[in-house]
């Protein structure tokens, strides 16, 4: 079942967490920072964690008063395995845009997350491939399947492995940005210029442990290029396409917020707030109509493309802009459309 040979250390004991403490890391308490890192503790558990013995630090077991510096290697090992490696299959329905016998090209919901983890240990992709598919080859996480993710309120095209073969040969085409993704996205603000292209290493937050940062002297984290088009300008929104260079953490959603136009109802880095436009009533009543039609960031994985590991024919699959998306889009035509006739009456 525990495939990972970092698994299983310490007389048997499973790791469920790891943590490389970044470099700008200023000296903090171990119990302070894990509980900033790992959703749904509390401070009393990790104290009783690391009380017993549960908490290393580069390989060494410490207590909770331990202050971690930059670099050190934090995990928690515990004597169960994590729940995402006790994986059920669940019969749950997969839109599949194409298959055969080496991968499979899904088009996942908003609202689905891809994997198990924290807080979400059923009703996942992961779970319904595992129903639906026998021996998916397994990815550097002990994931089955997945060679790469799309975050769980994103909707969109995915592609997964059914064979060893095709794992390394696709993983090696995202990893040497040879495959295409392009994503469609509705942002705040009417951006200046056409088409451009975003560049700066992105890492974890430095006090905001759930977002992404950019850092753009590279300081910290890994380089990331997102570059973006813009589809249509609807005042006080823009509708743009987005393409991977890279595909990090958050990227397409903390590269737009770092040029100031956060995505539309992006609830975790600000964008389910107004950002742009008046504070009256009736524009504020039309905002919460469209975070209503549209209750999750505006972001659609809509465009894939990758060489395919057997017949190295280039395959490139589309996905239509989903309902909600379309819908919202469409309000704020008319909104953007009413203002402007308004303009030209006065």
């Amino acid at each position: 079942m525990i495939n990972n040979p970092e698994e299983g250390l310490e007389d048997d004991l499973f790791e469920h967490h790891r943590f490389e403490v970044a470099k700008g890391q200023q000296s903090l308490r171990i119990d302070k920072f894990l509980m900033n890192l790992i959703e749904g503790s509390t401070r009393s558990k990790i104290q009783k964690a690391a009380d017993s013995g549960n908490v290393f630090v580069n390989e060494e077991p410490v207590k909770s008063n331990y202050k971690v510096k930059p670099f050190d290697v934090v995990t928690v090992r515990l004597e169960y395995p994590p729940y995402e490696h006790l994986l059920v299959g669940e019969n749950i329905p997969l839109d599949i845009v194409y298959e055969d016998d080496q991968l499979i090209v899904i088009n996942k919901p908003a609202g689905m997350v891809v994997h198990p983890g924290h807080g979400n240990y059923s009703g996942t992709l992961v779970n319904a491939l595992a129903y639906h598919f026998d021996n998916l080859p397994m990815n550097s996480s002990e994931r089955p399947g997945l060679v790469h993710r799309i975050d769980k309120d994103t909707s969109g095209l995915l592609v997964v492995a059914k064979t060893e073969l095709a794992m390394d040969y696709l993983s090696k085409q995202f990893a040497a940005k040879t495959s295409e993704r392009e994503y469609i996205a509705i942002v705040w603000g009417d951006i200046k210029e056409d088409e451009g292209t975003i560049e700066g290493n992105i890492d974890r937050h430095p006090t905001n442990r759930m977002q992404m940062a950019v850092y753009p002297d590279g300081e910290q984290g890994k380089p990331a290029v997102t570059h973006y088009k813009v589809l249509e300008r609807l005042g006080y929104v823009t509708v743009v396409s987005c393409r991977l260079e890279t595909g990090r953490t958050h990227q397409i959603r903390v590269h737009m917020k770092y040029i100031g136009h956060t995505l539309f109802n992006d609830e975790r880095y600000g964008g389910n707030v107004i950002l742009k436009g008046t504070t009256f009533t009736k524009y504020k009543q039309f905002v919460d109509n469209c975070f209503k039609v549209l209750p999750r960031q505006a972001l659609h994985a809509k465009t894939l493309g990758f060489e395919h590991p057997i017949t190295k024919e280039f395959l490139r699959f589309d996905s239509p802009i989903p309902e909600d998306i379309e819908t919202c889009i469409e309000k704020w035509r008319v909104y953007s459309k009413a203002q402007s006739y308004e303009s030209l009456e006065e």
